[in-house]
Formats: C-alpha cells, sequence, structure tokens
C-alpha cells in the first residue's frame, strides 16, 4: 500500500452526493466473548438463509436436483442467448466511449489521489481473482473443441448436429481450423468479458471513492434510484449480487476441484470422483479460511503474487520447450484472426452455429456476470487513484493480451501435437485433463503437472478468499473492516455451495446455477451503466 490513510476518503476535488445516510446504520452488531457480528440485517439475512437452504436441499435430493439443473440451463442458454450477446456488446461499446471521452479523465478516489499499489502488484491480484481457475481450466480444452468442431465444419450438441457456416468454413482445412478454433476461443476471454467486469469496477469505485457512499452495488444506483437505494430496492439489488456471487464462485471452485483431482489422480494414482472432489474442495477452503484470517496484505496479495510467479513460469517454459516460433507467430496471428471473426462470433441474430452461441458463449457471458460483483468490487479496492481512462485501458487491454498469450501458448501446444505430431490423446481426454496430457510429452512432466496442480489449488484460495471478502462487505452494508468471522462464514459456505453442486449434477449443475444466476444480475448490470455514466459525467477533471 501507498500509505494507511482511509481509502474512502478522498484526495482532491470530488463531487459527492449529499445524503444522511451513515455506512452501518442499518446494521445489527453482535458480540459474543471474542467473536463478533456486524451485519446488514436484511441482506445478510435473506441471502445468508437462502444459501442455507440450497445446500440443505440440494444434498438432500441430490438424484432430483442433477435433471432439473441440468433443464434450467439448457433453457436459458437456449432461449437467451441473444439476450446475453446483446449484453456482452453493449459493454464492450460503454467501455469504448468512456476510453475516449472526457469522462475518462476523471480519477478515481479525487483529483489529487494517488494509486494504492503498483502495476505489478495491481495485476497480480486482478488475475489470480479473475479468471484463474478458468484459464487453467480450459487453456487446453477449449482451443482444441474449437478446432475439432471447425475442422469437421459442425459442432454437436444433445446429439444435433449444427452448422458452423456463419464463423466460417474451415472443414478439412487444418489451417484454417487452428485460426477459427483460437479466434472462438480468445473471443471468451478476451475484451466482453473484461469489459463486464469494467463497468462494474468502475462503478463500485467511482460512488465509493469519489461519491462517499458504502462499497455496495446499491451505490451505484444513486444517480436512478436516489435515497430509494437505502430501502427494499437497495436490499434486492444487494441479495442479488451476493447470490450472484456465491454460485458464480461456486462454478469456479468446482472447475478447480475437478482438473486437481485429475491432476492428483495422474501424477499419483488417486482415485477419480466425487469423492476426491469433495475431499479437495474442504481441503482448500480450509486453506483459503487461513488466508481470510490473515488479512487482505499478507493472504490474497502474497498468494496472488506467488500465483503469478509460477504461472509465468509455466508459460515461459511451454514456450521454450513447445512449438516456439510457431507460438510466437501464432499469438499476433491469433489476434487478427479475432479482429476478423470478431462482428460473426458477436452477432446475438441470425445464429445456426446454436451450440457455439448457446452452448458456449451464453454460459460464459452469464458465468463472467455473475463474477462480476466478485471481481468488480475487488478491482475496485485496489484499483484508487487510476484515471477513468488509465483504468478501462488497464482493465480491458492488457489483461485480454494476457488471456491471447495463455491461449495461444497452452491451446496452440495442444493443437500442434495433435495435428503436426499425431498425439491424439491430448484431444480424446476429459476436458479436466486435457492440460495434464498435453504437459506429458514435454520434458520435465512430473515437475510441470505438480506445479499445474499447485497453480489451480492457489487459484481456488485467493477466488474464495476474495470472494468472501466482498460478499461480507456487501452483506454488511458497505462495511470494509467488518468482523472476520463474517468472512469466516461465506468462505466455509462457498465451499459447501461448491461441494453440494458437484453432488447435485456435477459440471452441468455448476454452470446452471452460475447461469441462473447471471441472468437477473444482467439486468442489474444494464441498468447500472447508465447509473454510472451519470455519476461521472457530475464529476470534476482536469480541463487538459
Amino acid at each position: 500500500m501507498a500509505d494507511s490513510k482511509d481509502p474512502m476518503i478522498p484526495d482532491g476535488e470530488v463531487n459527492p452526493y449529499d445524503t444522511d445516510y451513515q455506512i452501518g446504520q442499518d446494521n445489527i452488531v453482535v458480540n459474543v466473548g471474542p467473536f463478533g457480528l456486524d451485519i446488514h440485517n436484511r441482506v445478510f439475512a435473506i441471502s445468508g438463509l437462502a444459501v442455507v437452504a440450497f445446500v440443505v436441499l440440494t444434498l438432500a435430493f441430490q438424484n432430483q436436483v442433477e435433471p432439473m439443473f441440468s433443464g434450467l440451463r439448457g433453457w436459458l442458454t437456449t432461449n437467451l442467448d441473444w439476450f446475453f450477446l446483446s449484453a456482452g456488446n453493449i459493454f464492450v461499446i460503454i467501455c469504448l466511449v468512456l476510453t475516449i471521452s472526457p469522462l475518462g479523465k476523471v480519477r478515481l478516489g479525487g483529483t489529487l489521489a494517488e494509486p494504492d499499489y503498483s502495476y505489478l502488484a495491481w495485476f497480480s491480484m486482478l488475475f489470480a481473482a479473475g479468471m484463474g481457475i478458468g484459464l487453467m481450466f480450459y487453456g487446453v480444452s477449449e482451443p482444441l473443441s474449437h478446432f475439432s468442431s471447425s475442422l469437421g465444419g459442425t459442432s454437436v450438441e444433445n446429439g444435433v448436429r449444427t452448422d458452423w457456416a456463419p464463423l466460417g468454413a474451415a472443414a478439412g482445412d487444418p489451417a484454417a481450423a487452428r485460426q477459427l478454433g483460437m479466434a472462438a476461443t480468445i473471443y471468451h476471454w478476451a475484451l466482453h468479458p473484461w469489459a463486464i467486469y469494467a463497468v462494474l469496477a468502475l462503478g463500485l469505485a467511482l460512488f465509493s471513492f469519489n461519491k462517499g457512499l458504502p462499497l455496495t452495488m446499491r451505490s451505484v444506483f444513486y444517480p436512478l434510484l436516489g435515497e430509494s437505494i437505502w430501502g427494499w430496492p437497495g436490499h434486492v439489488i444487494d441479495i442479488l449480487a451476493v447470490l450472484a456471487t456465491l454460485f458464480g464462485l461456486a462454478t469456479s471452485l468446482g472447475l478447480g476441484a475437478s482438473q486437481a483431482a485429475s491432476g492428483l489422480n495422474y501424477l499419483f494414482d488417486i482415485p477419480l470422483g466425487e469423492t476426491t472432489q469433495v475431499l479437495l474442495v474442504i481441503g482448500i477452503t480450509g486453506i483459503a479460511t487461513i488466508s481470510v484470517l490473515a488479512g487482505l496484505e499478507a493472504g490474497v496479495k502474497r498468494l496472488s503474487e506467488i500465483n503469478m510467479i509460477l504461472a509465468a513460469l509455466l508459460l515461459l517454459f511451454v514456450i521454450i520447450v513447445g512449438p516456439t516460433l510457431a507460438l510466437v507467430t501464432g499469438f499476433f496471428s491469433n489476434l487478427v484472426s479475432y479482429l476478423e471473426y470478431l462482428p460473426a462470433l458477436a452477432n446475438p441474430f441470425g445464429r445456426e452455429d446454436s451450440n457455439f452461441a448457446a452452448g458456449w458463449t451464453a454460459f460464459y457471458w452469464a458465468w463472467w456476470i455473475s463474477w462480476s460483483p466478485f471481481v468488480g468490487m475487488f478491482i475496485a479496492r485496489v484499483s484508487r487513484g487510476r484515471t477513468v481512462r488509465e483504468f478501462i485501458v488497464s482493465v480491458l487491454i492488457v489483461p485480454s493480451l494476457a488471456c491471447v498469450l495463455w491461449m495461444t501458448v497452452f491451446g496452440g501446444t495442444a493443437i500442434h501435437q495433435f495435428v503436426d505430431e499425431g498425439y491424439k490423446a491430448v484431444a480424446e481426454a476429459e476436458l479436466p485433463l486435457q492440460l495434464f496430457n498435453m504437459l506429458d510429452v514435454l520434458p520435465m512432466a512430473q515437475i510441470t503437472s505438480f506445479i499445474a496442480i499447485i497453480l489451480v489449488v492457489v487459484f481456488f484460495v485467493t477466488s474464495s478468499d476474495s470472494g468472501s471478502l466482498v460478499i461480507d462487505v456487501i452483506s454488511a452494508g458497505g462495511k470494509v473492516d467488518s468482523p472476520t468471522p463474517q468472512r469466516v462464514f461465506w468462505c466455509t459456505f462457498e465451499g459447501l455451495v461448491a461441494i453440494a453442486l458437484i453432488l447435485g449434477g456435477g459440471l452441468v449443475a455448476l454452470q446452471a446455477m452460475a447461469v441462473s444466476t447471471g441472468f437477473p444480475f444482467t439486468i442489474v448490470l444494464l441498468i447500472a451503466s447508465i447509473s454510472v455514466i451519470k455519476g461521472l459525467a457530475s464529476e470534476p477533471r482536469p480541463n487538459t
């Protein structure tokens, strides 16, 4: 940290809102011995009870809920794919407009505010909390999936073959299929998801650091709802944010558990199955709880930086021992392909490639949006002192390029092994195992696979720790220094929700809950975008 001053106190000129609301005024404070609670009575009670009820009912009726989760995911992504794709496009446009407009000069925290964290520390926390588990899980499997589909000219969803024609004909052409597969992958990991994060993070930072409002979702709606945000409209917004964050996190934790279990089976012959995944969730949730007790500086920040170093070393290793020239040139050709196919990939209407638009993109956008309160608030907390333009460019462009590099290296190496070296096992393995199959034919496979497991585990820990911090802030009425036992409660139930979903349907159940909570929160986020622009327009900014 640059200093220890209160981040909610602005430096320089700001235009705060005139409200009599005091942070925590509606909270219930309870002290029992050394333990204490400081919670927003309605938000904490309703969201907490809803989560407890979900865990109990899902564990009690595992066989009954599995088909329900499968049908729910299919219906939402198939019937609302146009809605999710349109929303994603809107968030990108908003970011681009703000970047080039005079509103880009507004500084978060006041006209004289300085950044609290260096770029290195900032990006480390951003990646560890934002997409770490997803990059590990899909870095090999998604490029391979899209490559295989485009090479065959078709995709399959529920036994029905669907045409990829809107994205160009690549059937039977490995070179074209490779470029199309990478472009389709990058589309899910570049501008669109980071734009979703950036819009919400910008709103949370602006209304907290500049407007003097609590660091919680309801504050973003003050320009539209005024003092009503302190009543039930605000309660509903915060409750939706808590539930979206929790189930979005549970999806990622479930993916991480399945991949870590596959890696342990590959290295040490530990049996695969739900039992191993549940034990992993329990163990890693325990580690996350220790990180919670250590605090932001000693916990998330330190673990994030360690993980970034390990991830960079693994990335560099694959570049050096893999098809180096193809990967280096592929980075630039993949960027070009991404921009070339972007209009077709982002088109929300008249799509024939239903498996891609509904099965992949609609799920991803709902997942990213359900994550947005978590990642957005975390980014907001560590982004004080940045101008809006610097903030958007950093959050949007730099991470997107890093994701392109990651997918190019890991996905490109796997495709090279499959096409040029005839290594079929990498494409035929189950999704959680494909990363380890790719590493298996490279030097020092045992060591790199073990490092990959550590990366998944630490990403798991930092996501759980950061998520519990964010959920606790929302359910404590915007208090950023609430008692630690509350964060322990949310950290514990993140793990329990992940366990319930693993036992109640596995990957399909995890995806279903991410989509179902992401849908209503997409509406919330679209309305919030209007409020963010109105709030920025009222802020002082330099004339130069």
